[in-house]
């Protein structure tokens, strides 16, 4: 082999490390093994399907990048799969030929040859992708997420685990996903050493039947037990996963006695997740739970004010976003919509804004949230029916 060449691999192995931290180095690229260069083309090899499909997807334009710089002739990353890539250390030598199942990055022109990333290489690191507009300065406090939001933020702003897990429910549309990215994202910015992965529980099962169907099953133990945060949105689609159940629950166990900060969000509370295993809804009671209430009329309000300060609309009738934060009580992402809608209606028409036009524009809307039957109207129907007083319903005499 070419020493030289295999100098470059050991330099970019070196930036590598640099950029992504030891966490995500030692689990995603140590296992990588320098083949060959042949007219612009880098051969490296992975142990496992996995593996290959991970790096690809997340560092392969980094690796790329960094031998460009190397050697400007380079145009091209081939991963192959070969399972005796994982027992050596990235830069040896090969001395075997590759199995056929290949990845390639396509060829892109050179880029300068500067250190910076061409894309975050935190937000890589995330199981799903983060939305920028979730932040802490963009969520709006309540009475009825105050104690979610301070939560939050406790375990954003230090390393040092307080509970565990963290644990937030509530309805559709009330800012659960906003509170754990603004975790993600504020971890990144005080910490960005800290392996953190965000993902949905749907996603987190995907990737595990994957693993089961390729028989990487090690290479996802690895990555999600080597997690510094491990949060999961919408766990309650763990509901009748049994073998996922299974490995979520050693999991847990495993980053909870390595003292690793969980952050877990619902739609109930973990008593109330169905077709959940006990032992698994215990575990996810065990440290804060958190209830996210929905939205009062101030609340309401404040999203409303808050969104038309971001969007630098100019003036807006406060009468109208009243009667907004009055009528649409169901989410926050229909209170919101319904503002889009508006704004947008307005642009496009030519109308001014004002209640006859929100009114029309918003018609189906606030004939939905009208339909919506209330837990005290559901009480006072069966208090009619049976013929009984709804204090007795309340009382200790039900």
């Amino acid at each position: 082999m070419d020493q030289g060449y295999l100098g470059q691999w050991q330099r970019v192995c070196a930036r590598l490390r640099s950029e992504f931290g030891d966490a995500a180095y030692n689990s995603w690229l140590r296992p990588l093994k320098f083949e060959r260069i042949d007219d612009g083309m880098v051969y490296l090899q992975a142990p496992t399907r996995f593996i290959r499909d991970w790096v690809l997807s997340h560092y392969g334009e980094r690796i790329r990048a960094f031998w460009q710089v190397e050697d400007n002739a380079v145009r091209e990353i081939d991963l192959s799969v070969h399972p005796v890539a994982g027992r050596l250390q990235a830069g040896n030598a090969a001395g075997a030929s590759v199995d056929g199942a290949h990845g390639t990055l396509p060829a892109a022109p050179i880029p300068a040859p500067i250190p910076a990333p061409s894309a975050d290489p935190q937000s890589l690191r995330m199981g799903s992708s983060l939305d920028a507009r979730y932040q802490f300065d963009s969520f709006v406090v309540g009475k009825s997420n105050e104690l979610a939001y301070a939560a939050a933020r406790r375990v954003a702003d230090t390393a040092q685990v307080n509970f565990n897990p963290l644990f937030l429910y509530g309805g559709v549309g009330l800012g659960k996903t906003h509170l754990m990215h603004a975790i993600a994202w504020h971890i990144r910015e005080r910490d960005p050493g800290r392996e953190v992965i965000y993902l949905s529980a749907e996603r987190f099962m995907y990737q595990f039947v994957r693993a089961l169907r390729d028989r990487e099953t090690m290479a996802f133990k690895q990555v999600f037990r080597s997690a510094d945060v491990l949060m999961i949105d919408d766990v309650q689609f763990f509901s009748r996963k049994d073998s996922t159940q299974e490995e979520f629950f050693h999991t847990f166990n495993e980053l909870v006695d390595q003292n690793k900060q969980i952050v877990i969000a619902a739609d109930r509370a973990p008593s109330d997740l169905e077709d959940v295993e006990e032992r698994i809804r215990s575990r996810l009671g065990w440290g804060l739970v958190v209830d996210i209430h929905q939205t009062d009329f101030e609340l309401r309000l404040g999203i409303l004010e808050a969104k038309l300060a971001r969007a630098n609309v100019g003036d807006f009738p406060p009468k109208v976003l009243e009667f907004l934060a009055h009528r649409i009580t169901s989410n926050i992402r229909e209170l919101e919509g319904a503002l889009n809608r508006l704004i947008a209606h307005s642009h496009l028409v030519g109308r001014p804004i004002n209640l006859e036009m929100t009114q029309e524009a918003l018609q189906d809307l606030l004939r939905a949230n009208d339909r919506r039957v209330t837990i005290e109207e559901i009480q006072k129907k069966v208090a009619q029916h049976f013929n009984i007083r709804l204090a007795d319903m309340h009382s200790a005499r039900r």
